[in-house]
C-alpha cells in the first residue's frame, strides 16, 4: 500500500514554517515536524502547527543536524505507519507547486526514490552553486555510476523500508552531508531511482543554516569515506549492477 507523508526537519524557521505546512495540508499529505532542538519562539510555533490534525511533533532536546533530525522524522513515519516519506525544507526553498507531481511518481513507482535536481533562480548563491559541479564529480565517482543527477538536492520521495535498512546498517553523515551521502549508499544497493525536475528558491524567510567553512568540511569528508568505502565494496556493487 502507497501511504505517503512529508517529513520537515526545523531548525528556527518559526516565520516560514507554517506556510509549508499549509501547502502540504492542502494537498492532502501528513506532516511530521521534528524540532531539532529550535529556540522557544520557534517551538512555540510548532506547537501550535502540532494541534492541527494530521500533523505529527517530534521533538529533539540537542541539536541533531539536517540529516539527523530527517533521519528521526523517516523513523517516526515508518512507526506511525507510512510506507512513503517526502522530505522537505522548512525554509521555502522547494517548490511545493510539485508535491503532487512527485507523489504520484512515487505513486506509479513505488519500489523507487523519486528524487528532484533542481532549476534555480537568481536566488541561489553562486559559490553554492559552483560547488555543486565538484559534488556532482565525486559522487559519480563514488557511485560508480551517472546515475545521480544532483545528490544535494533534499526534495524527495524515499521508500522507507529500503531507506532504514541503509540509515540502520551505516553511519551516515546528520548535517548537511546527509543528502548526498544516503543517495550514493543507496545507488550501491542498486536502488531504483527517478528524476523530476524541480524548482528551488534561496531561502523564504532568509536563514540559512549552512556553514561555509564546517559544512565544506564535512562534506569533504564525507566524499573522502564514500570513496574509500566505494573501493571495498566496488565487487558487490557491479555485480549487483550487471546481475540480470
Amino acid at each position: 500500500m502507497h501511504n505517503p507523508c512529508a517529513v520537515i526537519p526545523v531548525y528556527n524557521h518559526e516565520s516560514a514554517i507554517t506556510t509549508v505546512i499549509d501547502a502540504l495540508l492542502a494537498q492532502g499529505l501528513p506532516c511530521i515536524l521534528v524540532d531539532d532542538a529550535s529556540s522557544q519562539s520557534c517551538a512555540r510555533v510548532l506547537d501550535g502547527l502540532a494541534e492541527r490534525e494530521r500533523v505529527y511533533l517530534v521533538r529533539l532536546t540537542v541539536n541533531q543536524g539536517k540529516g539527523g533530525a530527517v533521519m528521526t522524522g523517516l523513523r517516526e513515519a515508518a512507526r506511525l505507519g507510512f510506507s512513503h516519506a517526502l522530505q522537505v525544507d522548512a525554509d521555502g526553498q522547494h517548490d511545493l507547486q510539485d508535491v503532487t507531481r512527485f507523489i504520484e511518481a512515487s505513486r506509479a513507482h513505488p519500489q523507487a526514490l523519486i528524487c528532484g535536481y533542481p532549476l534555480y533562480d537568481d536566488s541561489v548563491p553562486k559559490g553554492r552553486l559552483y560547488a555543486r559541479y565538484l559534488t556532482h564529480l565525486m559522487v559519480w565517482i563514488n557511485s560508480l555510476s551517472l546515475q545521480i543527477r544532483d545528490s544535494m538536492c533534499g526534495f524527495r520521495v524515499y521508500p522507507l523500508p529500503p531507506t532504514l535498512a541503509v540509515i540502520d546498517s551505516a553511519r551516515i553523515g546528520k548535517r548537511m552531508d546527509f543528502d548526498s551521502d544516503i543517495l550514493v549508499r543507496l545507488s550501491w544497493r542498486n536502488q531504483p531511482m527517478h528524476w523530476l525536475q524541480t524548482s528551488v528558491h534561496y531561502p523564504l524567510d532568509g536563514v540559512s543554516h549552512f556553514r561555509l567553512f564546517h559544512d565544506n568540511v564535512l562534506i569533504s569528508s564525507m566524499h573522502t569515506r564514500l570513496f574509500f568505502g566505494m573501493l571495498l565494496r566496488s565487487p558487490l556493487i557491479l555485480w549487483r549492477r550487471w546481475r540480470p
